[in-house]
């Protein structure tokens, strides 16, 4: 079954054709090449939007060895491209992050966000979006960090939603609290300070609401499930779907990555072994998302590095992977034997013709 032709078209065009997507996540287990994904589909878009920006989310940046391209938390340019640019953000702000969400209203919302476990990482979160809206790009990529950072990331629109929503709700309740807290943060009028805080909190909601809007709109929105054709990879994708669907995230395309074609095999038992078990969670697969755009990129003899190399890896996004038949090792043998015979038959023509010269040397 893992060798059946799917119904669906087994590239990620789709995505290309949806002139409407803004967002797109790329994500999966650790390892399993996520990031050479998201660079590769990035650079295809590039091809085909007005500009595009790539954010990586890992704390393990990899954007900057893919491209072997130094990048940090500003958009830049990527080499060899004038519409591409990429950045990497840590979803854990430092300090200096945290006091520039409140500039105005002392040191609050930084107090807030270390004193509840999760809300630094959901306001550090909340402003990249902010940054992020007020830029130009027709289409951001997002390559994300391992499944389980991943889900807690676009948890985060929800949760602040939510938290940001009751705050507002008990302005009323603790405003003259807030007024005490302007004293005693050195914000100066108590009223000023609740002023700009709450004003600070009502801008943070009204993005975090556009924003949790916008990734529950499949028109604007969708997820690539990055795996492996292996038991643990097969789980978390699993995992991640059923997650994503609670989210109410879009996701319809899944990129199986280091695949080993029967064709391509040759004599070799270890890819055979390797061949044999990579089919039979193919099957698994298919069987589970029969109706996903599943793509499968071939296990390559080295690294993909550098642009030139991304451009010609993204190509299997596009067009699926043609095996060259490699051959097997009988067919080797045959041909090193007639190899053999070819050089031996040369072999007595030269021997001849050394005896007939040292026959002609010997007359003279």
């Amino acid at each position: 079954m893992a060798d059946q032709q799917p119904e669906t078209d087994p590239t990620l065009i789709n995505i290309l054709e949806h002139t409407k997507l803004k967002w797109i996540f790329v994500g999966g287990k650790g390892g399993v090449g996520k990031t050479t994904t998201s660079c590769s589909l990035a650079v295809q878009l590039a091809a085909v939007r007005r500009n595009v920006l790539i954010i990586s989310t890992d704390p393990a940046h990899n954007l900057s060895d893919a491209f072997n391209q130094k990048f940090t938390k500003t958009p830049s340019m990527v080499s060899g491209f004038n519409n591409l640019f990429a950045m990497e953000v840590d979803p854990t702000p430092d300090d200096k992050d945290l006091e520039s969400l409140d500039k105005g209203a002392g040191s609050f919302l930084s107090d807030l966000a270390g004193s509840i476990p999760g809300i630094d990482e959901a306001m550090s979160f909340a402003e990249v979006m902010r940054q992020v809206q007020t830029m130009d790009y027709s289409c951001i990529v997002f390559d994300t960090a391992p499944t389980g950072h991943t889900l807690r990331l676009l948890q985060f629109p929800t949760t602040l939603q939510k938290g940001l929503s009751k705050l507002m709700s008990l302005k009323g309740m603790f405003g003259g609290m807030l007024n005490q807290l302007g004293s005693l943060f050195g914000g100066g009028s108590g009223e000023n300070m609740q002023d700009q805080l709450l004003g600070k909190l009502e801008q943070l909601k009204a993005v975090i609401e556009e924003v949790n809007t916008q990734f529950k709109d499949p028109e604007l929105t969708t997820f690539v499930c990055v795996c492996i054709p292996e038991f643990l990879s097969l789980y978390e994708t699993e995992r991640l779907v059923q997650e994503l669907a609670r989210f109410e995230i879009d996701t319809n395309n899944i990129v199986i990555n280091q695949v080993i074609f029967p064709q391509e095999v040759g004599s070799s038992r270890l890819l055979r072994a390797r061949v044999k078990m990579q089919e039979k969670y193919l099957e698994q697969y298919y069987d589970l998302y029969e109706d996903f755009h599943i793509i499968k990129l071939p296990l390559l003899e080295e690294e993909v590095r550098g642009t030139e190399a991304l451009q010609e890896f993204s190509n299997y996004l596009m067009q699926p992977h043609q095996p060259e038949e490699r051959p097997e090792f009988s067919d080797q043998v045959t041909q090193l034997q007639e190899k053999v015979g070819q050089l031996t038959h040369q072999c007595q023509q030269l021997q001849q013709q050394l005896d007939k010269a040292k026959g002609t040397a010997q007359c003279s």
